[in-house]
């Protein structure tokens, strides 16, 4: 047995009782365990596990661009498709590049909520169960009490940004809905399905309503398969809370009033057809007399970092934002012709305050149109850049295909030899391989050539990076070669501006 008393002023102002208590077995708290679970110690002697959320961009203001929500009027003014940015809280160690933030990899169990509170039961199985019928203002409570916990007692496991350390507590929407929808794990329709991925079916994956699932009774956790991150019960079994108010959607932003807080993934008393990714709700604060506690809903934590970590981040995040927006000087440019910099010369002559402000509100609308074309820009080169990789593997397997039938026919038909009868046939298979073969070649060429045109090298250069980071987080790594294989044929293409394309299928013939 292991003590886990603290001292007794540190007791006292955690309300925590002095017992002692075994390490909790891994099945308690971990069912399905995997080598790359990050892993929280807990009061107790107890623990929870996370999972890593990639995120491909590593600046400080550099976020990720996803649609989240649905498309239809049906439920539009819950959950209209729209446009939300999200960003990694801590570097990624090693060989990872870009950020990542953390999600708890089940909900918070019984058995964990007793541990937070002090209270060292002994483990069984039905403290796997979510904790449920607590209020936001208890989660919160519980966030709290956890974090404080953790920097007293373990600071050295929590993970860290600019050597600052991280913090739990309820997700934003956009964490929660990017972890469910399956992150980067997922292409980028799969993300905008309505589900992620089941290949086992719904059943597999999902307590709902109905005896053929739940059967109205709330599951212990880690019981079915987990989404694509590796999360277990992210749809149904207890709705989660989210960490923001519930606003309405009014068709390209949202609504003004903020009312109760937002639960999100549904319940074990959702029905079937409602179980979706964006499905969205609002719950009060309170009811009645009381803190609103409904036995349908519970949650789960993410670990994040702070913004402003230190004098040195803030400078760093200044000068990036000074540079947002700004015309950038091209290879191809000797000066930048910078609007920006020509509305800062006439504003400095200008003597009426009202026109000033009027030309300072032109210039900050300029700047954001001219950083959204930037994203916009970004995001069309990485899908190009994508598409030129999965071309390379198309060439490669063409191409070994036709080699294979112009082996045979040589061998059985070549010089006039009648060794085999179907030469007839075997020439026109071959004729028509060679077609295709010539059409994805031609395809191939064309996305160097219109690549080269439109952008330049130091536009492309970046998002290199960033695509293999999303390769690698849908297990696609074996796409990086053709990947470097295309941008090696790109810069031979802006070297020396030939079209080469046999020299660029033989080039994706050689990757393994």
């Amino acid at each position: 047995m292991k003590s886990n008393c603290l001292a007794g002023l540190v007791l006292a102002t955690l309300g925590y009782a002095c017992t002692a208590q075994a390490s909790w077995d891994e099945k308690y708290w971990n069912p399905k365990p995997l080598p790359d679970d990050v892993i929280l110690p807990m009061p107790c002697e107890g623990a929870m596990a996370f999972r890593k959320v990639a995120i491909p961009l590593d600046k400080p203001l550099e976020d990720y661009n996803v649609t989240l929500g649905q498309e239809g009027d049906e439920w539009g003014y819950l959950e209209q498709s729209r446009q939300e940015h999200i960003a990694g809280s801590f570097a990624g160690d090693g060989k990872e590049k870009g950020r990542y933030y953390l999600i708890a990899k089940y909900e918070l169990s019984d058995l964990q909520a007793h541990a937070i509170n002090g209270e060292c039961a002994a483990p069984d199985m039905k403290g796997r169960l979510p904790k449920v019928s607590l209020g936001w203002m208890g989660a919160m409570e519980l966030a709290n009490k956890y974090n404080l916990w953790l920097r007293k007692e373990k600071p050295e496991a929590l993970p860290k940004d600019d050597g600052q350390p991280g913090f739990v507590r309820l997700p934003t929407e956009t964490e929660w809905e990017f972890a469910a929808r399956g992150g980067l794990a997922v292409s980028p329709s799969e993300f905008r399905d309505q589900r992620f991925p089941m290949p086992e079916g719904l059943n597999g994956y999902v307590w709902f309503a109905g005896a053929q699932s739940a059967n109205g009774k709330l599951q212990l956790s880690g019981l079915l398969k987990p989404n694509p991150l590796g999360l277990y019960d992210i749809l149904g079994n207890a709705a989660e809370m989210m960490f923001e108010p519930f606003r309405l959607n009014k068709l390209d932003r949202q609504h003004g009033k903020a009312g109760g807080y937002v639960v999100r993934g549904g319940s074990f008393l959702t029905p079937q057809g409602d179980i979706r990714t964006s499905l969205r709700g609002e719950e009060p604060y309170y009811a009645g007399k009381d803190e609103n506690a409904n036995k349908t809903i519970g949650m789960r934590f993410v670990l994040v970092s702070p913004t402003l970590t230190s004098r040195d981040r803030i400078k760093e995040i200044e000068k990036e934002w000074q540079s947002l927006g700004s015309e950038k000087k091209t290879a191809a440019q000797k000066t930048p012709t910078d609007s920006l910099q020509n509305l800062n010369a006439i504003s400095e002559k200008v003597q009426d305050d009202g026109l000033k402000k009027q030309l300072e509100q032109l210039r900050s609308e300029l700047r954001a149109n001219n950083q959204l074309r930037d994203e916009q820009r970004d995001q069309a080169v990485r899908t190009s850049l994508q598409l030129g990789a999965f071309l390379c593997t198309k060439m490669k397997d063409d191409g070994e295909f036709y080699d294979r039938l112009t082996q045979l026919y040589e061998k059985t038909c070549a010089a006039g030899s009648a060794v085999d009868a179907n030469c007839s046939r075997r020439q026109e298979q071959l004729d028509q391989h060679k077609k295709a073969l010539d059409f994805i070649t031609s395809y191939y060429a064309d996305t160097v050539v219109d690549m080269g045109t439109t952008y330049s090298k130091e536009i492309i250069a970046p998002q290199i990076t960033v695509v293999q980071q999303q390769l690698a987080a849908r297990g696609k790594t074996n796409l990086n070669g053709y990947l470097n294989t295309w941008w090696d044929n790109l810069q031979g293409y802006l070297k020396n501006g030939k079209v080469t394309r046999d020299a660029w299928l033989a080039a994706c013939k050689q990757n393994n």
